[in-house]
């Protein structure tokens, strides 16, 4: 439990508070949290059998997020077209298709 805390605080910066009001600083907290449950649903759900089953959200977050790309918005679908030279297009299609495997809500 306690290497989760750290991971949030660290790695998304959920102890940060920046603003002046308690409801900035709540809404800051409330989107950390929603982001690491976000990305660690992925972690244990997508990239099980992959180089990045055990890493740190961190490092997902470094390797997989922060990736230049372009993205173009269409009326029903958003491209994200990532270089050629990508080291890790085979695991953002891992990705995809795990996503694309579950269900829509609703």
């Amino acid at each position: 439990m306690e290497n989760r805390l750290k991971e949030q605080k660290l790695d998304l910066q959920s102890d940060r508070t920046s603003t002046h009001t308690f409801e900035g600083n709540q809404l800051r907290l409330w989107f950390a949290a929603i982001a690491y449950i976000l990305m660690n649903t992925m972690r244990e759900k997508c990239l099980v059998h992959t180089e990045f089953q055990n890493v740190t959200i961190g490092t997902i977050r470094t390797k997989l997020l922060k990736l230049g790309a372009v993205i173009t918005i269409l009326q029903r679908r958003i491209l994200i077209a990532i270089s050629s030279a990508c080291p890790y297009k085979d695991i953002f299609a891992t990705i995809y298709e795990c996503l694309s495997r579950l269900p829509y809500p609703g």
